[in-house]
């Protein structure tokens, strides 16, 4: 009889089940897809960002579809984090998964006082510092492309969160290495890769941009080869756990972000063509790392580092 692969994961201190979670940004809140998703089988959610106070997000059209991708100019669209705390909290602690919070703001101050407030709510594993999605002006972006400011924020919410933190990079800068060491150095205890790429799309009919604020977010399979090198590069320098995601539809997709060097993956815009897709991935998996000879998730974090030697002609920046 051949043995059961196991699946547990972990990312720094938190222990997960298996190691797909729902991404931020496109699961909601958790009520969307409760008749869709057996949520019980998640290795965790990541809910939508949480700002201190509601944020309406930007002007539609939001979304427009591409070859191999979704660009989205949502905005961080959410009810802030005293709503969030009253109406959805209840729902997803009584899940019994690991909690994800994704946390956001404008200002150090706005990030700081999101993760006081949540500080005193207890159900939740982890914040998950977004300092990398391109739909908003300030705040965002500014953060994660400039080491000493990231080093900021996520000292601020390291300092007030009482839970493990981690930290969303970005992969619209060259010098993503450099905020993933400000983070360590902040005290962050893991890293997401990858958010969003700015990207654009002509409606050709209105001869505008498609999307109504300008520019958006290109996620899905398109920017997977973007995440897996980020992840490897990251995870090879940084010394953190990592969380990959981007692109990911099947479980070879999320094991060769194990194999990269992630602890874990989210799974994201999948879901928007197939609710059932986290489930499908988890289902998958133990099949995929028989094939590709593992015993467990453990066994397949790292496997594609070389060992003992320095990857001939990988760039030490980007």
């Amino acid at each position: 009889m051949t043995p059961v692969a196991d699946l547990t994961a972990r990312v720094g201190e938190i222990v997960l089940p298996n190691p797909v979670l729902a991404a931020s940004g496109t699961f909601g809140f958790g009520p969307e897809y409760q008749s869709f998703v057996e949520m019980s089988r998640l290795g965790g959610i990541a809910v939508k960002g949480v700002a201190v106070e509601p944020w309406p997000g930007n002007p539609p059209p939001r979304v427009w579809e591409t070859p191999s991708g979704l660009l989205n100019s949502i905005g961080l669209q959410n009810p802030g984090v005293e709503a969030f705390i009253r109406d959805d909290l209840p729902f997803l602690r009584a899940l019994g998964v690991v909690l994800v919070v994704n946390v956001i703001g404008h200002t150090v101050d706005e990030y700081r006082r999101v993760s006081e407030r949540l500080a005193r709510e207890s159900g939740i594993a982890a914040l998950e510092v977004n300092i990398s999605c391109p739909n908003i002006k300030e705040g965002g972006m500014q953060f994660g492309h400039d080491p000493e400011r990231a080093f900021e924020v996520v000292r601020a919410v390291v300092e007030t969160a009482g839970r493990p933190v981690w930290v969303k990079l970005s992969p619209n800068t060259d010098r993503v290495l450099e905020v993933g060491e400000a983070a360590r150095s902040a005290g962050a205890a893991a890293l997401s890769a990858i958010n969003t790429l700015v990207g654009m799309a002509i409606d050709l009919d209105l001869r505008r941009p498609a999307l109504g604020g300008g520019s958006g977010g290109l996620s899905g399979p398109a920017i997977r080869p973007v995440g897996v090198r980020v992840v490897y590069e990251v995870s090879r320098r940084i010394g953190l756990p990592v969380v990959g995601m981007g692109g990911i539809e099947t479980a070879r997709d999320a094991l060769e972000y194990l194999m990269a060097g992630a602890s874990a993956v989210m799974v994201g815009t999948a879901t928007f063509g197939r609710p059932d897709a986290m489930t499908r991935v988890i289902d998958e998996l133990p099949d995929a790392l028989r094939q590709y000879g593992f015993a467990s998730v453990a066994e397949a974090v790292g496997a594609a580092h070389p060992r003992g030697r320095t990857l001939e002609g990988a760039p030490d920046e980007y």
